[in-house]
């Protein structure tokens, strides 16, 4: 029998504005600080190239480039280096900054047509969307490997692919068949956007937005952290139970997007900067290994400057190897990598 794919293949998408999805789509742009926003560079540059030749130059938001203005593009030989050489300044990240672009890919001639090979041999009848956009990304990892790729900068280097089977654990784990999860963002007029998806027959059915949650919100208070209560209950009303829920001012949920010091969403939490309701166990196991960690680099700091806490040093060690006994229920242990790590990674400009 086969295994349910993510989404349905009559999944419904409903309630959703132009405004709505614009603002739901720009909430996971990459951004940088304000005073880099109006210099930074914007949108990416492909290179094809062939013995150190450059075929091909392509930026994706000015069109095709003259093929000999910047530096050129690696040849062959030198891909699996530029891969490798982290911190260093590459081939690629030159002809990017002489376009102005905040990425940039490189190909050997015929490498996306190998890509297209191999996933055509590798792809099953039975393979369901999550199966093959997994194999595919698969495919272009061990081409970067090979040098047929090279890509700069490198955000997600080191990041494993998850399998399909994984996945479909952690949402398990996460919003259970039967249930919905829902992202509520709020700001000063109310409702800024939301996001719901129901899980049904261990597909997701239902993507929706908030149009048409809006009038069972009632009059709000203003106050996001009473009226968050409105918006579970009609989506619970429409749709299914809640499983999980996350509510948040969306400034303060874009600044955690990508705050990488430690304990920072387990702290927003605590501090109701960010409600989650209901949390379900693997949620809540990540936030509290979130704000141990916190307590631990704390504490490791006391130790260093004072010389009568040195002797903690053994029971620190003891509860970070106790943390990661634990962390097998934590979402982060059953993908096999951090995904706030990851978001950070791909917003980070």
């Amino acid at each position: 029998m086969l295994a349910p794919d993510v989404l349905t293949p009559d999944v419904r998408f409903e309630g959703w504005t132009t405004q709505d999805w614009i603002r739901f789509v720009r909430l996971w742009q990459p951004r940088a600080s304000p005073d880099r926003e109006p210099t930074r560079p914007r949108g990416g540059v492909v290179v094809i190239h062939e013995d150190g030749h450059v075929l091909k130059l392509l930026h994706t938001r000015h069109g095709r480039l003259d093929p000999h203005s910047g530096p050129p593009a690696p040849a062959e030989a030198d891909a699996r280096a530029l891969a490798l050489r982290t911190g260093q300044p590459s081939a690629l990240g030159q002809v990017a900054r002489a376009h102005h672009a905040s990425w940039a890919l490189g190909a050997r001639l015929g490498a996306m047509d190998e890509v297209m090979e191999r996933f055509g041999a590798r792809a099953r009848r039975g393979d369901d969307i999550t199966t093959q956009a997994l194999q595919l990304v698969t495919i272009v990892r061990e081409m970067i490997d090979e040098g047929a790729i090279a890509s700069w900068p490198q955000r997600l280097r080191g990041i494993p692919i998850p399998t399909a089977h994984v996945v479909r654990r952690t949402l398990d784990a996460v919003c259970p068949d039967g249930h919905a999860l829902v992202l509520g963002l709020f700001d000063a007029e109310g409702l800024w956007v939301s996001f719901t998806a129901r899980r049904r027959n261990g597909s997701f059915d239902v993507i929706a937005g908030p149009d048409e949650l809006r009038p069972a919100l009632g009059l709000l208070s203003g106050d996001w952290r009473r009226d968050y209560r409105h918006l579970a209950r009609a989506v619970e009303d429409r749709y299914a139970p809640l499983a999980f829920g996350c509510f948040a001012d969306v400034n303060r949920f874009r600044a955690l997007q990508t705050d990488s010091h430690a304990g920072a969403w387990a702290q927003a939490v605590a501090v109701r900067d960010v409600i989650i309701a209901p949390m379900p166990v693997a949620v809540g196991v990540g936030l509290g290994v979130d704000a141990a960690r916190y307590a631990l680099k704390g504490l490791g700091v006391l130790t260093q400057r004072i010389a009568p806490l040195a002797g903690l040093a053994p029971f620190m060690d003891a509860a970070r190897a106790r943390m990661a006994k634990i962390t097998g229920k934590d979402v982060g242990a059953l993908l096999g990598f951090d995904p706030l790590a990851a978001l950070r990674a791909l917003l980070e400009r």
